[in-house]
């Protein structure tokens, strides 16, 4: 059995989805991809795939081993092209994963500036606000806002966003602006989901204990997006994260309240799950887009003016 090429008919299997896209992709007989992974399960004594009738679907063992045969064809792969004199040339796709705002406004341009520069490589992108796996999503790379868990990831830290409260001119000059985050009670709040802890939102000024205060809330919705959109029609006040209404605050359709009670900044990541040394189109990427989304970070938050982060700089 030639490892090397059952390897990389698991993965194209994996990636399709099933045997038969497999071998319309890879452009050999259906049986033959149907062998290869089978004679992998027969070496490795354990079950790849869980299969059905729709779709395949791996295994816990099949994800894990997946993950491995992507390392280890990488390897081989610069191994040949550093042999070939070609190892200053990246090549490959890249998979990354970023949230959705802050992946449109931070990261979709410095992997547009990224593709320019690098014409070997091209990149699959994938904006949700639900964290993937990386082995199990097959993603090479991904940008994290939040406080980690404890996790083999390795991290790049580059930046760091705040969560902050705010509403439109209008609704202030009408309603008062609140002093104190206790005043929330007496104002109309709209609530975005993913910001509130069982509806309540979060106060830490510096020196003293973080609290929860339950505003007065008129409309709860689940998206950050919508929740800016009714602050900015006068609805209410909304907690929100700071990038996410740069172009809000700098229309002047948003002022932020409440500075003084902020919770200290939510760090930004850009993290993969590899432990050795990383492919080079992953190298690359990393030592490209680490420094400009820092700076694009620094940047929004002068704009809404708060200061950099020693942690970022």
């Amino acid at each position: 059995m030639d490892r090397l090429e059952a390897m990389a008919i698991l993965i194209a299997t994996a990636e399709a989805g099933g045997f038969s896209a497999a071998s319309r992709n890879l452009g050999i007989p259906l049986p033959t991809v149907s062998r290869k992974v089978g004679e992998l399960e027969n070496h490795l004594k354990a079950r790849l795939f869980i299969r059905s009738t729709r779709k395949l679907v791996l295994t816990e063992a099949g994800a894990s081993y997946l993950a491995a045969c992507k390392r280890i064809l990488e390897f081989v792969n610069e191994a040949e092209a550093e042999a070939a004199g070609e190892y200053n040339v990246p090549r490959g796709e890249l998979t990354l994963s970023a949230p959705i705002v802050f992946g449109r406004l931070h990261v979709v341009p410095v992997v547009s500036d990224f593709l320019s520069e690098f014409l070997e490589i091209n990149v699959r992108m994938m904006l949700s606000d639900r964290n993937v796996n990386l082995p199990e999503g097959h993603v090479d790379m991904a940008v994290r806002v939040g406080e980690l868990p404890d996790s083999a990831l390795v991290t790049t830290r580059v930046g760091s966003v705040r969560r902050v409260v705010c509403g439109s001119p209008a609704y202030f000059a009408k309603n008062g602006t609140p002093k104190t985050p206790d005043e929330l009670t007496k104002h109309r709040c709209v609530t975005f989901s993913a910001m509130a802890v069982g509806g309540s939102w979060i106060f830490n000024p510096p020196g003293r204990k973080a609290r929860l205060v339950t505003p007065h809330c008129r409309l709860h919705i689940n998206t950050a997006e919508a929740a800016i959109d009714a602050a900015i029609r006068g609805v209410g006040i909304t907690n929100v994260l700071s990038y996410q209404i740069e172009a809000a605050v700098a229309e002047k359709k948003l002022k932020i309240v409440l500075q003084d009670f902020e919770p200290p900044p939510i760090p930004v990541n850009l993290l993969h799950a590899h432990q050795g040394p990383l492919p080079v189109k992953m190298r690359r990427f990393l030592e490209y887009a680490a420094p400009r989304i820092r700076q694009s970070v620094v940047t929004t938050q002068k704009k809404l003016g708060y200061g950099v982060d020693k942690q970022q700089t």
